[in-house]
């Protein structure tokens, strides 16, 4: 599926622009799905020895879909097409390949 596609069909069950507190609802809401990612990659390492081999990959496609439903209404909420914000960092990505700055810290690397 194409990205501004998966935009606009996620958009069909987001909240209007100007429901009362929405951007925070949306922040909130990727900090949360991305955590609960990463609570189920802490259960692999505690209880699975790091055998990533163990994730449920349904389960993992399901919470990385509610990720990723969150970060195309917030980019929609600013104007962002998510193909282009995926562009961009793809391009960002390469400049950092080609100059040796993928490792580090920092956003202006």
């Amino acid at each position: 599926m194409d990205l501004n596609a998966y935009q606009q069909a996620a958009l069909r069950t987001a909240a209007t622009k100007d429901t009362p507190n929405e951007v925070f609802h949306l922040l909130l809401g990727l900090v949360g799905e991305t955590g609960e990612i990463a609570e189920k990659a802490k259960k692999i390492i505690r209880d699975h020895d790091s055998d990533f081999a163990q994730w449920d990959r349904d389960d993992l496609a399901k919470e990385l879909g509610d990720t990723l439903w969150y970060l195309a209404v917030l980019a929609d909420h600013f104007g962002l097409p998510l193909a282009d914000v995926a562009e961009l960092n793809i391009k960002k990505l390469a400049d950092r390949q080609q100059r040796g700055a993928l490792g580090g810290s920092g956003d202006d690397r």
